[in-house]
């Protein structure tokens, strides 16, 4: 065990907090992790939204053993390895149809700036090279890299860091509490909401818009539903000036609405779309970028010697990756596990919503097996109540997440009733302690 704390300087986190009383796990299997003095605690947000098929599985785990053996690296520019071409094959034969050609690299944020770049290029390759204008949402997380935080749309993300990217601008958030509270799955009202784009397209011009970059739910933000025909009216208006439109399913990819991916649930199709978490299990640091052949093709052209798309990055396609992204499509397809979301959400859902009468609560969201619980915040304390439920909840033996004064579960796909009995339970404990 460590013996001091103070060299490493942790991402988004309380550091002196967590240094004055350190939360260290040590081992992890199935749904539970293990802390440093052997208690066991359930898993509530799947490790951070990526754990999808529940800890330490033998299979995955195998796989990135036999890899690192036979060979450790390859390099991803001019060369490659089998694996990459056989992942690729396989996490396109998932995605909607047309989403056929992917890019690999080895996070959600860098997946969020490959598709942007690939956005810009596409339409100068194309001969529309003045359509360099991003458009991102309210409230969006698109990862934390400077593209990503530019068409993100949460504020402590964004106010440290100085000028974003220029021509970057944003619609509005789908929060409506006054009309939407306690809505069990899609929300009925709010579609209007994408009526903002045809405002930023009225004072910009179609003619220098890029793309439009959307969570298909917003997770980070503290879990915001699409309200019910939203998204068919983003597709609608970008369709209809030529803008392609972007889905950074990072989070909802890999089951977690209860389809592969949110695009799926919601029957949408975007134009690209942004993977990472689910697509390794967690196991190994892995993105992609899914598009469309059509965006694809438009770069192969000119001599072929020539590369077509100037970006890339040293771990693209990693060998380990890749082998644990196959086993772990394997896993979900014999367990059935990216469908298996649907099943337990109806159960979820009733147990989250069972909440609702708590003090303190004013809203609950759910759809698949993502789930938000907003609480009241302190005054003059923002995040304090939702913060003191995440302790009393660890100290409790069950894990789950805060973002502002929200609660959010994400957990594991193979997360049993018996699971979600003691997950709201222990919430329920917490919320009314927190009151």
């Amino acid at each position: 065990m460590p013996t001091d704390l103070d060299a490493y300087w942790m991402p988004f986190t309380a550091n002196r907090q967590f240094k004055e009383a350190p939360r260290l796990f040590t081992k992890a299997k199935g749904m539970h992790f293990w802390t440093d003095d052997g208690r066991q605690v359930l898993d509530g947000i799947a490790g951070l939204w990526c754990v999808n098929a529940g800890h330490g599985r033998t299979r995955i785990t195998e796989a990135i053993q036999r890899q690192a053996a036979e060979m450790d690296f390859c390099p991803p520019f001019q060369m490659a390895h089998p694996k990459a071409f056989a992942l690729a094959e396989k996490v396109a034969a998932l995605a909607p149809e047309g989403l056929n050609r992917v890019f690999f690299t080895n996070s959600g944020s860098e997946s969020v700036e490959t598709a942007l770049k690939m956005a810009i290029a596409y339409h100068r390759v194309r001969g529309e090279g003045q359509r360099t204008r991003l458009i991102g949402r309210e409230r969006g997380y698109h990862g934390v890299n400077f593209g990503g935080i530019s068409v993100g749309g949460i504020v402590a993300n964004r106010k440290m860091f100085g000028t974003m990217l220029g021509g970057v601008d944003h619609i509005r958030h789908t929060h409506d509490p006054a009309r939407n509270a306690f809505s069990v799955g899609q929300p009925s009202h709010g579609a209007e909401f994408a009526d903002d784009l045809e405002k930023l397209i009225a004072l910009h011009d179609a003619s220098t818009i890029a793309a439009v970059i959307v969570e298909p739910v917003a997770g980070s933000t503290g879990v915001l539903i699409p309200p019910q025909g939203y998204l068919q009216r983003l597709r609608e208006i970008c369709d209809r000036h030529g803008i392609l439109l972007i889905f950074d399913e990072v989070i909802t990819g890999f089951g977690r609405t209860g389809q592969p991916f949110a695009a799926q649930t919601f029957g949408v199709t975007p134009d690209l779309m942004t993977l990472a978490k689910g697509l390794t299990n967690g196991a190994v640091p892995m993105g992609a970028v899914l598009a469309r052949q059509s965006i694809h093709d438009t770069f192969m052209t000119g001599p072929e010697h020539l590369i077509e798309f100037f970006h890339g990055y040293t771990y693209s396609a990693h060998p380990l990756a890749c082998a644990a992204g196959l086993a772990t499509l394997e896993t979900y397809a014999d367990e059935g596990l990216l469908t298996r979301a649907g099943e337990m959400a109806g159960y979820f859902a009733e147990g989250l919503h069972s909440l609702r009468s708590l003090p303190g609560v004013i809203d609950v969201r759910n759809v698949g097996l993502i789930g938000g619980i907003e609480l009241t915040p302190v005054p003059g304390q923002p995040t304090k109540r939702a913060f003191d439920v995440f302790l009393d909840c660890y100290d409790k033996s069950v894990l789950v997440r805060t973002t502002g004064d929200i609660i959010a579960l994400s957990p594991p796909l193979i997360i049993e009733r018996s699971h979600i009995d003691q997950l709201i339970e222990t919430l329920s404990g917490a919320i009314r302690r927190a009151a």
